[in-house]
């Protein structure tokens, strides 16, 4: 898959949505009531990091994984907006975000979206890769979301099950040339 620009009026649209969810510091480390928390990692086969910053700033693990991935600015910044797409003709799943913060450390780069209405899912999820005291490199999704969406309300347990599926082609996605 390919990564392209939004258009206007997709971008202005997107930038002037609000979070589908309350947002608070420690969100990730200490989920609110209702919401469940998804935190899974993987060592990476390389090790630059560079690299693997550069592709998680411009969402190539996103497009790598299978999604359709349209965003305001490359690479991604705070404010970033994206609008991705899974899935096929009218069972394709839209999936806005924000992205609320950046990280951009000696040994860390990472960034976390939180989700805009249309997001089947309401929370946010961050993406940090960091390298170990070995030299290796980590790459960690964490995940704090409860259903937004009747669908994903009713997929329930199913619903998770996609969830982790998707977070794993993800861990793939960025140990990839």
């Amino acid at each position: 898959m390919t990564v392209g620009f939004l258009d206007p009026h997709q971008r202005a649209r997107l930038s002037s949505a609000r979070l589908s969810y309350d947002a608070r510091t420690g969100f990730l480390d200490v989920p609110p009531e209702g919401y469940a928390r998804l935190d899974e990692s993987v060592v990476l086969a390389h090790t630059d990091l560079e690299g693997a910053a550069h592709d998680l700033f411009t969402w190539q693990v996103q497009a790598r994984a299978g999604l359709h991935v349209r965003t305001s600015e490359l690479p991604l910044r705070t404010g970033t907006v994206v609008e991705m797409r899974g899935g096929v003709g009218p069972l394709a799943l839209t999936i806005p975000c924000r992205v609320v913060d950046v990280i951009d450390e000696p040994g860390r780069a990472g960034f976390a979206y939180g989700t805009l209405a249309g997001h089947p899912e309401a929370g946010e999820e961050r993406f940090l890769v960091e390298r170990l005291d070995d030299g290796r490199l980590r790459f960690r999704i964490t995940a704090v979301s409860r259903p937004a969406s009747l669908l994903a309300r009713l997929a329930g347990p199913l619903g998770r099950a996609g969830q982790r599926w998707m977070t794993r082609r993800y861990l793939r996605a960025l140990d990839r040339p």
